[in-house]
């Protein structure tokens, strides 16, 4: 079916939503009815046909769990509605839109989003009446990148995010403990962007000083300071059509989040040492390893800045959480070294596998590279057993001496849980007897602690 000829329903409770979807979409469709209260859908769907119906995720009502649009979207398929159904969803609520594609959705589309790419959703979904999630192909980890690996659904989550974020030009923060891979989902985002071609510049800010600051991203003129003997571009610029990513954004000081924030606002940058402007055209991605909960704190964080770097949010998971990512992990870095290094690829035996699988890995995908790396390194045989995978000793450090210092007794436990079982290789039963508790006890407490 061509758009001219598709009827359109809007439901969102901000005027200003149906107003401008109402504009873009009056010339482009046969029929766009808008509606702010969803209580009147059930009506609507009684009286009209649809062909497809744009549903935000949130509403103010009475059902007020955060979740509302989920509830729509179930009552529009209850209903037997054929129309294929659009999300409209803000940054925060991306994990719910894709748990919107389980229940049926066809898609959804980020706030703020662009004219072309909304009336393509539409065309797309018109054209594709199944309209459902069982049409949506989640693809591999292949597809994304050669080094972004993950067969996890945490990590499948973050394939799809990477996939409908990339054409866009949202800013993107990415959350995660350190040695997780955010700088590959940045490039992953880059890559798959239509910026892609231009160029992709990554700056440490938390490394920059008070000094430096400015300096670095914004560039200088030539005599602006002691050492600046020549006029020199800022990353910003050297960014310019592309994409520009800070890493460790959350260690950067109020000062220096005031003058990001102005330029953020602007679009304009001024070199030290000049009062003019340069403009800049870059798409802004940035990473932290401290938590949102830790940067909505003023007194660290302006708020304003949050919500400027933070149009979509994307929380890569601990590698300790991603289940049998760890062996495919391992298997892609023994091959990969393996060749580096001139050698035979090597298997990994069971009780290898058990080992990983059963290490806490603080040190996230770093750690687990670094170990396999080694390994491919030291091992004489054909297989990696056990006893060559060794972990990072400033990991296990850093674990004794939290344990050392720990005062919470489930803390002590689970640290003590995590010692016992790296010292038996991950052998539950050996484990079990050396803590006084049946295997049972132990696999309860694993569970309980997330090992």
């Amino acid at each position: 079916m061509q758009l001219k000829k598709a009827s359109v329903l809007v439901v969102d409770d901000d005027p200003d939503v149906l107003t401008a979807v109402k504009l873009l979409l009056r010339p482009m469709v046969k029929e766009i009815i808008t509606e702010k209260n969803p209580e009147n859908l059930t009506a609507l769907l009684r009286q009209h046909t649809f062909d497809a119906i744009l549903l935000d995720m949130n509403f103010v009502s009475s059902i007020n769990t955060g979740n509302e649009g989920l509830y729509w979207l179930k009552k529009i398929k209850h209903l037997g509605s054929e129309a294929a159904v659009i999300m409209i969803t803000a940054y925060g609520e991306i994990d719910l839109a894709i748990r919107s594609l389980k229940e049926g959705a066809f898609d959804f589309v980020v706030k703020p989003w662009l004219n072309d790419k909304l009336l393509q959703t539409i065309q797309d979904s018109i054209s594709n009446k199944s309209g459902s999630a069982s049409s949506i192909t989640i693809k591999g980890p292949e597809v994304i990148s050669s080094e972004l690996l993950g067969e996890s659904e945490a990590m499948q989550d973050i394939f799809y995010k990477i996939k409908k974020v990339a054409p866009t030009d949202a800013n993107i923060l990415i959350l995660g403990e350190n040695g997780t891979g955010k700088e590959l989902i940045a490039k992953a985002i880059h890559q798959h962007s239509l910026r892609a071609d231009k160029p992709f510049v990554k700056v440490d800010v938390g490394a920059l000083t008070e000094s430096l600051f400015e300096s670095e991203l914004f560039g200088h003129k030539k005599g602006a300071f002691t050492d600046a003997q020549d006029d020199r571009a800022g990353r910003f610029e050297a960014a310019h059509t592309g994409t520009i990513f800070l890493d460790e954004i959350g260690n950067i000081s109020l000062q220096q989040q005031s003058k990001l924030l102005s330029v953020l606002q602007n679009r304009q940058i001024i070199r030290l040492g000049t009062n003019d402007p340069i403009n800049i055209d870059v798409r802004l991605l940035c990473a932290t390893n401290v938590s949102l909960a830790q940067l909505a704190s003023e007194a660290r964080f302006r708020k304003d800045l949050i919500y400027r770097i933070n149009t979509v949010e994307i929380v890569v998971p601990p590698l300790r959480k991603r289940g049998n990512d760890i062996v495919l992990l391992a298997k892609h870095f023994a091959e990969f070294y393996a060749n580096k290094y001139f050698k035979t690829t090597p298997d990994l035996s069971k009780a290898a596998l058990d080992k990983l699988k059963s290490y806490h890995f603080p040190g996230n995908v770093r750690e687990l590279q670094y170990a396999i790396e080694r390994a491919v390194i030291m091992a004489d045989g054909p297989v990696l057993e056990a006893k060559d995978i060794l972990f990072s000793p400033i990991e296990s450090g850093l674990m004794e001496e939290k344990a050392a210092t720990e005062t919470n007794l489930e803390e002590i436990e689970k640290a003590t849980i995590i010692r016992v079982l790296e010292k038996h290789n991950g052998v539950l039963t050996k484990a079990a007897k050396e803590l006084g508790i049946t295997r049972t006890s132990l696999y309860r407490r694993l569970g309980k602690y997330d090992i």
